[in-house]
């Protein structure tokens, strides 16, 4: 049985071949693999168990299908080196490709381009926010470096995870170091946790939300289902009183009486206040709080300012109330009285009040006096 093997190459990109001989390659070993029209030249990222592991759960794995490219053989040292000198040539690649995109007045931005090892495609990945018609660009670039060209569209979070770089952390971005999948966060993650809105505080080098701010999301939501939602009226010993904010840390509750005054008690204080009056905790829903949405029917909404937008809903994830067919009364419309009309306004203003086809009310026959007043004659 062939070895399962994942490779990787510039700009984070891997992929899953199949390796025939007995003994599976070492881990950062260089191999020639199978790639588009020809060959190319990548690194072992991991064997065995670890990359069937990975096969199956992460987005370029192929899960069940298993993969069907293989790696040929090992690289040597010449093959090597020859890849260093190309990935050198990546960048006047791309210099020379936006060179031709400004020419042709192209609303896109080429992030990088990558040759491929036995030079027989050139790509180019940008980022564009519309559609872009390049069949002219495609052309000229492939008459320029004579091989095949191909252009990918990528997002914005996949342009950072492949050029890479350090956050504001101060560690290698995770989307470009560990993180297998690339999901969206939206802006009710931020509301849950109580994060400032300042795109330029909670945004990554990418422009969009932080990836990060998923990794502790789930903690606060089921935190806040212990605590009573913020802004309800409860009945407490003291009377009505409204529920100003919920410190899930210290397990505290602020709380704001009917003559203003706020006390502060800790979430089991409460509890045991409201069992002697005989009242359950209002807890909060799952949901964003303050906007009584389920956090899954938030997206994120950026304006072209760079600042965050109100939330906004999922048309797709709203579902359609059943239509209910009622019987409608039955409406009675009054119809006036038909007023007949001539060719130029029936006879009013008419000379004699005679019709149309008399002597004195043709076309040119007749004098008529203003609207207010009668006409002269018998």
């Amino acid at each position: 049985m062939p070895h399962l093997i994942e490779v990787a190459f510039k700009g984070n990109r891997k992929d899953f071949f199949l390796w025939e001989p007995d003994e599976p390659p070492a881990l950062k070993a260089a191999v020639i693999v199978d790639a588009d029209r020809g060959e190319d030249l990548g690194y072992v990222h991991s064997v065995g168990e670890l990359a069937a592991r990975r096969n199956d759960g992460t987005p370029h794995g192929y899960g069940a299908a298993g993969a069907t490219k293989k790696a040929r053989r090992l690289a040597t040292r010449e093959e090597v080196q020859r890849a260093g000198e190309l990935r050198e040539q990546d960048d006047d690649a791309r210099r020379r490709a936006v060179e031709r995109v400004r020419a042709n007045q192209l609303v896109m931005k080429l992030s990088d381009a990558e040759w491929q090892w036995d030079r027989k495609k050139l790509t180019l990945y940008f980022t564009a926010e519309k559609r872009v018609d390049f069949r002219v660009l495609v052309r000229e670039l492939a008459s320029m470096f004579r091989t095949r060209i191909e252009l990918k569209q990528i997002g914005v979070r996949d342009e950072a995870k492949r050029l890479d770089g350090i956050g504001r952390c101060g560690r290698q971005y995770c989307s470009a170091s560990w993180l297998p999948e690339l999901r969206p966060v939206n802006l009710g993650v931020a509301k849950d946790q109580r994060l400032s809105l300042n795109p330029s505080q909670i945004s990554g080098a990418c422009g969009r939300l932080m990836c990060c701010l998923r990794y502790e999301h789930e903690f606060y939501v089921q935190s806040r289902k212990r605590f009573p939602k913020e802004g309800r009226l409860i009945r407490t010993k003291r009377g009505q009183e409204k529920v100003i904010s919920n410190d899930i840390f210290r397990e505290r509750v602020t709380l704001r009486g009917e003559d203003g005054e706020l006390r502060i008690l800790s979430l089991s204080e409460l509890r045991e206040e409201l069992d002697a009056l005989g009242v359950s905790l209002p807890v909060a829903s799952s949901g964003t709080p303050g906007t009584g949405v389920p956090e899954q029917d938030i997206e994120e909404s950026v304006t072209e300012e760079g600042e965050l937008s109100d939330v906004v809903l999922v048309e797709e994830d709203i579902q359609p109330v059943a239509a209910q067919t009622v019987a409608a009364p039955p409406i009675t419309v009054e119809r006036k009285p038909h007023r007949r009309r001539g060719r130029r306004g029936g006879r009013r203003n008419r000379h004699g009040g005679g019709s149309a086809d008399t002597a004195g009310g043709g076309r040119d026959g007749g004098a008529s006096g203003p609207p207010d007043q009668a006409p002269q004659g018998s």
